[in-house]
């Protein structure tokens, strides 16, 4: 079991900038695949980008690329997102999740942490 928790949500301005941060625990991090979802009152949770083990495969919602960076620090157990350039419909709950294989489902959710974004 891999125990996730996601902290640096927020208020901010639009065009303003905003780290969120997932601290694993429970198991090896270092086999995990990461990744960080959203959910905006109303729609549908979507994928917002995911990165390897090892950093090397990075995916990322099209539309958001160049707005949105993810990594990792394995030596602590943590996943980021930096977003840049926030705009209002980027307000949502933002989960972080892991899962064990290369693909398939993503096995483990954080509790979520909200950004809102001002107009």
């Amino acid at each position: 079991q891999v125990q996730l928790v996601e902290s640096g949500g927020g208020l901010v301005q639009a065009g303003g900038s905003l780290r969120l941060s997932c601290a694993a625990s429970g198991r090896t991090f270092n086999n995990i695949v990461m990744g960080w979802f959203r959910q905006a009152p109303g729609k549908e949770r979507e994928f917002v980008a995911a990165i390897t083990w090892n950093g090397h495969s990075i995916t990322y919602l099209d539309s958001l690329k160049g707005r949105f960076t993810i990594s990792r620090d394995n030596n602590e157990n943590t996943v980021y997102l930096q977003m840049n350039s926030l705009k209002p419909e980027d307000t949502a709950v933002y989960y972080c999740a892991g899962r064990s294989g290369s693909t398939g489902p993503f096995e483990y959710w954080g509790q979520g942490t909200q950004v809102t974004v001002s107009s």
